[in-house]
């Protein structure tokens, strides 16, 4: 790939939904180092709706309908669309030598995850999956305790996911149909089976899966959301669960569902989703041979306690650590993500974040999926090649300008 050394890296959007909004964080990155030189020039979108968002986001900025219309004309894409299509679209980006940024999850499969990266590693064009969570302040935190031996050697990790925005998030679009999102264990879970890898210090090698439709199955009241976006609908008044209104025409995704996991260093972990919970936000437990951390709130004003002393139960723990970072959401994750991207694109910088790593969320996901409507099986995770694996263990050049 070869672009202009006197101008800045030309970004393009591609899918101007909910999540399109983390590409404002080019600006930002932009602003905050005066070395790098970005901004987005394109926006990417099949439905008109989504071209006028763009043609309102980024009023001087190239708007087309496909992706395949960037090609010539950027040098890299945001690539945010709904997640049955990221495969694709990643493909055809790569190929053209356009760097990508693909929201997670990497893909909806094992086969489509293993596609994108091989691609990737045929073409040398610069892959970058967005999994922002593991910058979270509260998962940079765990990490720091587990790596400077508070615990002692990791040999279990739990997570419990209280989705309380689930309804809303994740059953009133194309989110609640298993052919476009394969399930939630895959868009929703894949931070949290990624993070339990960073913890854990390895991957998924062997996964179990179990869970249902308990909830939403027998909500009636359904209709097609075409041209809204989630903030369309959103409001904490939408509760009890049975009482949701609107949700989309095809639900038959899992709303609870549970994953036990061994990790290739056999460490043993475990995740569970529930997505009709009052409250949100997840608890990580990380047992090692010389004690336990857990966090209490996942945003600003949580804390992580660390237990390294034997008694009966006591919720003070022998340390406790504030969690720094935003009240809520991950804004602040989701601009070191951008920032790192752009950064290993233009200057050829090392990033923090795997596509490898990325692939290892989608298989726990996807085989945990695979697992749970086939009676609960374990399966192995397949390997990926080892030219594959090779490349992504080699530092990624940035482009030549």
């Amino acid at each position: 790939m070869s672009v202009d050394t006197n101008e800045p890296l030309r970004v393009a959007v591609v899918g101007m939904g909910q999540r399109s909004a983390i590409a404002r964080h080019v600006a930002e990155a932009v602003a905050t180092h005066p070395d790098l030189e970005a901004r987005v020039t394109a926006v990417a979108d099949v439905t008109a709706d989504g071209r006028a968002r763009g043609h309102a986001e980024y009023p001087d900025a190239l708007v087309v309908e496909h992706h395949r219309d960037l090609v010539g004309a950027v040098d890299a894409a945001i690539v945010t669309t709904p997640d049955w299509t990221h495969a694709e679209i990643a493909v055809d980006l790569l190929r053209a030598g356009i760097a990508v940024y693909l929201e997670k999850p990497l893909a909806i499969t094992v086969e489509d995850a293993d596609a994108v990266l091989n691609t990737a590693a045929e073409t040398g064009t610069p892959l970058y999956v967005g999994h922002n969570f593991r910058h979270a302040a509260v998962v940079r935190l765990m990490r720091e305790i587990v790596d400077r031996g508070e615990i002692g050697q990791v040999k279990a990790v739990w997570c419990r996911h209280f989705v309380g925005n689930g309804g809303d998030y994740y059953f009133k679009d194309w989110h609640a149909d298993r052919a476009k999102v394969n399930s939630l264990l895959l868009q929703k879970a894949s931070h949290d089976l990624d993070v339990i890898h960073a913890l854990g210090g390895g991957d998924t090698a062997r996964v179990v899966g179990m869970g249902s439709l308990s909830v939403y199955g027998d909500v009636t009241d359904r209709r097609d959301r075409s041209g809204e976006l989630m903030g369309d609908w959103f409001s904490l008044d939408n509760w009890p669960p049975l009482e949701q209104t609107g949700l989309n025409p095809v639900v038959d995704v899992e709303d609870v569902s549970m994953v036990m996991m061994t990790l290739d260093n056999g460490v043993q972990a475990s995740y569970e989703q529930c997505h009709f919970t009052p409250d949100y936000w997840r608890n990580y437990t990380v047992i090692g041979t010389e004690g336990r951390l857990e966090n209490i709130g996942d945003t600003g004003g949580g804390v992580v306690k660390v237990w390294t002393h034997r008694r009966g139960w006591d919720v003070a723990g022998d340390r406790e650590y504030p969690i720094d970072g935003v009240a809520s959401g991950h804004a602040d994750a989701d601009l070191v993500t951008m920032t790192e991207f752009l950064r290993a694109v233009a200057l050829g910088e090392p990033t923090t974040l795997s596509p490898i790593a990325a692939r290892a969320a989608v298989a726990a996901g996807a085989l945990a999926t695979r697992s749970l409507r086939n009676g609960s099986v374990p399966i192995d995770v397949p390997p990926l090649p080892a030219a594959t694996i090779a490349h992504f263990s080699t530092p990624t050049p940035a482009v030549t300008r």
